[in-house]
């Protein structure tokens, strides 16, 4: 786990109104929490990295609005479609005990309960019955992440997450 691993926390969708504001999506939960994460740093789709601290973010009718410093008008606003936000992993809150950030399992290596090696963790994703946990291998299995039907152990410090899941499935 890598503190200063910067990782993303929203996204810009583009002007809101004529003032320079802009629709922002959060991965924040709950949403608005993304304000408390700053300094933020935006990535436009080049890769190009900026600093942006001291964002305003209020609650619109139809989702979060944000105010960047700089951004003047609708233009400069709408310059920022598709520009990521992201932060430090270090200016998360630590998780509750049980729960973890997706971020923090990505790279863990994953192996079943007698001892079959499905890989590592590439990634984490919502199937909107639950999360599941992407195993690369030998070849890619596709695991939920329910503890502890299916994921019986995580141990952040020694790398590793053991799980209950057949080997040839």
């Amino acid at each position: 786990m890598n503190p200063e691993r910067m990782i993303p926390m929203g996204r810009l969708h583009g002007a809101f109104g004529v003032r320079g504001e802009v629709k922002l999506e959060s991965y924040a939960d709950p949403q608005r929490a993304i304000a408390r994460y700053q300094p933020w740093t935006l990535r436009d789709a080049r890769g190009v990295e900026r600093p942006c601290e001291g964002a305003k973010v209020r609650e619109g009718a139809k989702g979060l609005i944000a105010t960047l410093p700089g951004i003047e008008d609708r233009d400069a606003a709408d310059a920022l479609r598709g520009v990521e936000i992201l932060v430090p992993r270090s200016a998360l809150p630590p998780p509750a005990p049980g729960e973890y950030y997706w971020v923090d399992l990505e790279g863990l290596r994953v192996a079943n309960r007698e001892g079959a090696d499905f890989g590592v963790v590439s990634h984490l994703f919502d199937n909107g019955a639950n999360a599941v946990l992407v195993a690369r291998g030998e070849r890619e299995r596709m695991i939920p992440f329910k503890i502890p039907e299916y994921v019986v152990a995580v141990d952040l410090d020694a790398g590793t997450i053991t799980v209950d899941w057949d080997a040839d499935f």
